[in-house]
């Protein structure tokens, strides 16, 4: 058993697919599989049900898969903490970010970040809420960028620190009754024609947090991504509430004329966007570093 195998093992299980497993590990496909079948010959017992076209891991595969997981993290630790010795600043960082957040903050901060920390190499990618904080526990990612309060279910695994607060403002379609006010409250936003997210997305329950509801009023519509949300409103289907960054961050299929956005009257809502991770990563200390960085980059912007 060595700690090469163990990694193919964990990629298997993340990916859920010996091609992206074996990608993911920068080795053939026959490679990977031929060493995990050395390792079930080891054991003696068999870590994957394989079928045509499909795999399933079995009982003991998985809480093999378990104690992989904390032998690679561990082991990828003892090599951060070297590397940290010589430069705390350089090396692998994986970011992860909520998807509706992800693509209108990266343009604002990677420039900057890439100026602060060029030793860095960053690695980026976007996850739901609840996937996101697997990954940071599991070690699968250093540092997630979310909507803070995380969840009480991650309690003293986790480490949150507040970064910024983003704004939200209304979206209403052209020709909508408010169109021809300034600024709105929540009281103006019908609940019935309140479109969101689907379930799993946290800006859902936030929107109605904000907006005092417990559930949606209308459920016949709802969105998958915050684009296809302002292609909803667009079309005059209802209203929504939109987060600052997605309304001046990256480009969008929608024009700008084809929504009506309006502030809202103060105190205005927003969401807390803070960072997790470990406790114990070894990281923690180019973490901070990053953390302050978008911090100053995004209090100036908003």
């Amino acid at each position: 058993m060595n700690l090469r195998t163990l990694r193919y093992l964990v990629a298997l299980a993340e990916e859920q697919h010996f091609g992206r497993a074996a990608q993911a590990c920068c080795v053939s496909q026959p490679t990977l599989s031929a060493q995990i079948r050395k390792l079930e010959d080891e054991l003696g017992s068999e870590l994957i049900e394989r079928g045509p076209g499909r795999f399933l891991l079995t009982d003991l595969g998985s809480e093999v898969v378990e104690r992989a997981r904390s032998i690679v993290r561990e082991a990828d630790q003892i090599k951060e903490l070297a590397q940290r010795s010589h430069d705390p600043m350089a090396g692998r960082l994986s970011m992860g970010f909520i998807h509706t957040l992800g693509p209108y903050l990266m343009p604002h901060i990677m420039p900057g970040l890439h100026a602060q920390f060029p030793e860095i190499r960053w690695h980026l990618s976007e996850y739901q809420t609840h996937e996101l904080l697997e990954r940071c526990v599991k070690g699968t990612l250093d540092v997630g960028i979310m909507a803070l309060p995380h969840g009480e279910e991650q309690e003293g695994l986790l480490r949150a620190e507040p970064l910024f607060r983003e704004p939200f403002v209304a979206a209403l379609p052209p020709g909508h009754g408010l169109a021809k006010r300034k600024t709105v409250t929540t009281d103006d936003l019908s609940p019935e024609a309140l479109l969101l997210l689907q379930d799993g997305h946290c800006l859902r329950d936030q929107a109605l947090s904000v907006c005092g509801l417990a559930q949606p009023h209308n459920q016949e519509f709802t969105a998958t991504s915050l684009e296809t949300l302002r292609q909803m409103v667009a079309a005059g289907l209802g209203v929504t509430l939109l987060p600052q960054l997605a309304v001046h961050g990256a480009p969008a299929t929608v024009q700008a004329e084809a929504l009506m956005i309006k502030p809202f009257k103060k105190p205005v809502p927003y969401r807390e966007i803070g960072a997790v991770w470990r406790h114990s990563s070894a990281k923690s200390h180019a973490i901070e570093q990053v953390c302050d960085t978008i911090s100053k980059i995004m209090k100036a912007l908003i």
